[in-house]
């Protein structure tokens, strides 16, 4: 592996690890030389992911962490500290997409868990990992191409991860001056359980591929290449940047 993308010696904390996107991002980074904090709601699952790193022969810390909760969010960061001293990388991957029947059927439970876990999370995380960062950190937010292109059926999800957009763009100008890159990925559709749910039929799953340049819906391993990027000295020269992966859809 070319230098450039090595991560060894580095720590990367990742919400939502333990399962689809950000478990291939966790066994994706230890392979690539981090040790990684693997997070979730649920610590049991959190910690399979944790062992599978350890048998790569990386350091791996296991801890939930609901990130709409801010309380939970700082634990999660002084858990990190704690355990290995620093953070290097931050993946704000944990996110949720529900789907209102209609503009009138949006609850305000719904409307208030999906910007608690999308927005309110994501900032608390990078206010707080960012006083543990040396000069060169990351952080990778991941964002949707629904917050470029909404349509009635994503309106609160598709809100939530436009606010991340401008989150990623405003604390890029911030944290730039202290060596701290920030940037987005801005996912098209991949194989996960919020896609299984919201495209439950294999013919409806088809269709959705068809309007893919590439033919198929992404893989979780699909997004690696990219976040190894923004998470290494390969993109040294990048922050506030939107990056779409999506396999060329419309």
């Amino acid at each position: 592996m070319s230098s450039l993308f090595d991560l060894t010696g580095k720590v990367a904390v990742i919400t939502g690890a333990s399962k689809g996107l950000g478990r291939a991002m966790a066994l994706g980074f230890a392979d690539a030389g981090a040790d990684v904090v693997v997070s979730s709601r649920r610590v049991d699952a959190c910690e399979e992911v944790a062992d599978e790193i350890r048998a790569k022969g990386r350091r791996a810390l296991a801890v939930a962490c609901h990130v709409a909760d801010w309380a939970q969010c700082d634990a999660l960061i002084a858990a990190a500290v704690v355990e290995f001293g620093e953070i290097d990388i931050l993946v704000n991957n944990a996110g949720i997409a529900p789907v209102p029947p209609s503009l009138a059927g949006v609850t305000e439970e719904l409307f208030d868990k999906t910007f608690g876990v999308n927005v309110k999370g994501p900032l608390r995380l990078m206010a707080m990992a960012a006083d543990y960062m040396p000069a060169g950190g990351s952080i990778i937010n991941i964002s949707t191409k629904a917050s470029q292109r909404p349509s009635p059926f994503t309106v609160v999800y598709a809100a939530s991860k436009a606010a991340l957009n401008a989150i990623t763009q405003a604390t890029a100008q911030e944290f730039g001056p202290r060596g701290i890159r920030v940037n987005a990925i801005v996912c098209g559709p991949f194989i996960t359980d919020s896609f299984s749910k919201a495209i439950p039929t294999p013919e409806a799953a088809e269709h959705v591929a068809k309007l893919i340049s590439v033919g198929h819906i992404g893989q979780p391993e699909e997004i690696l290449g990219t976040a190894l990027l923004l998470a290494s000295d390969a993109s040294s020269y990048m922050t506030g940047a939107l990056l779409n992966l999506d396999g060329g859809g419309s």
